[in-house]
């Protein structure tokens, strides 16, 4: 299983990114995924997460994400994005894109590298 984190950088506030993560080794459309972040000196939080399988395409977001950011998915190309909009400083952080399934009693549950996203203000 490898999921792979791109498009994280340098930006000034009020700017924009646009992150992607692209699966393989999973059936990726039965997945919900999800993007964390972590800061400095912080425990990683959750950013937003959009579901995969029959109920595919519901999505959730933290509250510090909500009217900025955009989690959506490709299964054609078993890639997630997160649009991020009016980028604060406090948004500077490494992005983890993550993948889970719960099968049956089990929760199946993969990470990937981080994307460094940098906002200077």
């Amino acid at each position: 299983v490898q999921l792979q984190a791109s498009g994280g950088g340098l930006v000034q506030a009020g700017g924009s990114l646009r992150l992607s993560c692209a699966a393989s080794g999973i059936p990726f459309n039965v997945y919900t995924m999800g993007w964390y972040r972590q800061a400095p000196g912080k425990q990683r939080e959750l950013v937003a997460t959009i579901t995969g399988g029959g109920s595919g395409g519901s999505t959730n977001y933290a509250d510090s994400a909500k009217g900025r950011f955009t989690i959506s998915r490709d299964n054609a190309k078993n890639t997630v994005y997160l649009q991020m909009n009016s980028l604060a400083p406090e948004d500077t952080a490494v992005y983890y894109c993550k993948a889970m399934r719960k099968v049956i009693t089990a929760l199946l549950e993969y990470w990937g590298q981080g994307t460094l996203v940098t906002v200077s203000s």
